[in-house]
């Protein structure tokens, strides 16, 4: 039976989070929004404190598992994806520049040795603040992550890395502002094809890594997003996650190992998505409400006006897509395949919060598109949970391939 109950602590760390949202986010929401790349080191101060406090409970999404043939229960990525939508009401942004292992974290829990987790992860529990970033997406190669052209050649005991990489969210606060790392992919066998592609791991500082520019963003503008080159780039030998191993022809297993870090990280991408969403809703309903606008529940759809019939269907929108998120967390923490919820949930928050915050503005007219109210940043903000991590139309072929039994091959 699925339970979305909350335990004791779960509640009570969820309070605090949601308290940080409100007075440490909301208040600066628009400050980082105009000034884009800038650091909010008092909340960084207290969410890492927070972070050390929770164990890190929303470090990192975990791989759900089970032992010895029997479900485990936990916790972790029900307890990730509260956190997350909370922090992303506050500001999306901000919550994208929390010191944390983010994507890159989710990859090494996957599926790093317990030295590699030893290494890197449990650093973020020590010390200052620290950043962690996933590094896929090249200047021709974007949601098809198997035609990445970075290579990774090993020279005795070490692997050399050579190309570039875009769009990597943290990735200067990873590399030069903390003591944190980067897991670069890249290939060690073109011919090979998605069998070839292997995940890195590449530590801060590390020369011939270099960061080379800082993207000016639509929304998420407190979020760096930058473009990393990777130069002769050198790293140990065992800094590779997972195994060397080249399959052959049509094996991709090594490739879809990687993937399958997508499906602790989606429920995550989509928690975020409704958390800007519902910031939107509620402040939507607050205007109206003094407008003396307020639904109708109850009263036959025919009888509500067009206001009171928007309001509940974004309302609606919301809560589906915090049940579906919520759900494939569940399955995650339950040992359960969630690919294809992962993808149901990334792909209904990500298109239906665009919706909702769009609607938001609409509903608000001039003064909604005005720089008055926080709803036209709501709206910028909300359409990168319909983007990254793979975008709205990469989701839809996910989802169809699962439900239809079909292999990528046979719908692409």
């Amino acid at each position: 039976m699925i339970d979305f109950e909350h335990h004791e602590m779960l509640r009570n760390l969820a309070g605090a989070v949601e308290q940080i949202a409100k007075d440490h986010m909301r208040p600066f929401t628009r400050e980082v929004d105009e000034h884009e790349h800038s650091n909010p080191d008092q909340y960084v101060k207290t969410m890492y404190e927070v972070l050390k406090l929770s164990g890190g409970a929303m470090s990192s999404p975990v791989m759900g598992a089970k032992e010895q043939g029997e479900k485990k229960r936990r916790t972790g990525n029900v307890t990730s994806v509260v956190f997350i939508e909370k922090l992303a009401w506050g500001d999306c942004g901000m919550y994208l520049a929390t010191p944390m292992p983010l994507l890159g974290g989710a990859a090494v829990g996957a599926a790093g040795t317990p030295e590699q987790k030893k290494q890197f992860l449990k650093r973020f529990q020590e010390g200052d603040p620290k950043w962690a970033a996933m590094a896929i997406t090249e200047p021709g190669s974007g949601s098809d992550s198997g035609s990445i052209q970075t290579t990774a050649e090993l020279d005795g005991d070490q692997w050399v890395i050579n190309g570039e990489k875009i769009f990597v969210t943290a990735g200067k606060r990873a590399v030069e502002d903390s003591e944190g790392f980067v897991v670069v992919w890249a290939t060690v066998d073109r011919k090979a094809g998605r069998a070839g592609i292997k995940p890195f791991l590449v530590d801060h500082h590390t020369p011939g890594m270099k960061v080379v520019k800082l993207e000016k963003k639509h929304g998420i503008r407190c979020s760096d997003t930058a473009a990393i080159v990777f130069d002769n780039c050198r790293i140990p030998k065992e800094n590779l996650l997972g195994s060397a191993d080249v399959k052959p022809t049509g094996d991709s297993t090594g490739f879809k190992g990687a993937m399958a870090t997508f499906d602790a990280t989606r429920p995550p991408v989509a928690a975020s998505a409704v958390g800007v969403g519902r910031a939107s809703l509620e402040y939507t309903q607050e205007y109206l409400d003094k407008q003396g606008v307020k639904p109708r529940y109850g009263v036959a759809r025919n009888k509500l006006t067009a206001v009171e019939r928007d309001l509940m269907l974004m309302e609606a929108k919301v809560k589906a897509s915090w049940l579906l998120t919520l759900k494939a967390a569940w399955m995650s923490d339950m040992g359960e395949p969630n690919n294809l919820e992962a993808s149901i949930c990334k792909c209904k928050a990500g298109r239906d919060m665009v919706w909702v915050c769009q609607k938001a503005v609409e509903l608000l007219g001039p003064e909604g598109y005005s720089r008055k109210h926080l709803v036209e940043k709501w709206m910028r903000d909300s359409k990168i949970g319909d983007i990254y991590e793979g975008t709205q139309n990469i989701q839809k072929l996910v989802v169809a391939r699962r439900i239809f039994g079909y292999s990528r091959d046979q719908l692409a």
